[in-house]
């Protein structure tokens, strides 16, 4: 495991940007996408999809990483699409084991918009770190360890 740039996720993070950001944003440059163009792409997911708390932005990001990967730029192209799909689904597997959910929600406790703003953002300096680390470090094992 590339564990500096686990590091790396887990620190855009702390710097200031939003758990998709952070996620993808690091792992972007390996396929071509320069990381400020990642940093824009990603920004509108974190908070679980525009504070929506869908799913996870650190989930989210590791999608875009997934797709970045196995995704395909031909339309039609069935192998390259349900190889994704099945990527995406063993990622949720994967980080569902960690966590119990993807559920921006569920795994913050709090109302990002309605809730305790304090607490929200208490929440997001404990949990969140934890979730990008996660999405990482399965990243990692998945898609930048196989043969």
């Amino acid at each position: 495991m590339n564990q500096s740039k686990v590091d790396d996720a887990v620190a855009c993070f702390k710097s200031g940007f939003n758990c998709a950001q952070a996620v993808f944003s690091t792992y972007c440059e390996r396929f071509g996408l320069d990381k400020n163009a990642g940093l824009k792409i990603a920004s509108g997911l974190g908070g679980g999809m525009g504070r929506l708390q869908e799913t996870c932005g650190a989930v989210t990001g590791a999608f875009l990483v997934i797709g970045m990967k196995h995704g395909s730029d031909v339309a039609g192209d069935v192998s390259s699409k349900e190889k994704t799909y099945a990527a995406v689904r063993e990622f949720s597997r994967l980080f569902e084991l960690r966590n119990k959910t993807t559920n921006c929600r569920e795994l913050l406790g709090v109302d990002l918009i309605n809730g305790d703003q304090p607490m929200a953002s208490e929440q997001i300096k404990t949990v969140c770190p934890k979730m990008v680390r996660d999405a990482a470090e399965i990243l990692e094992s998945m898609i930048f360890q196989e043969g």
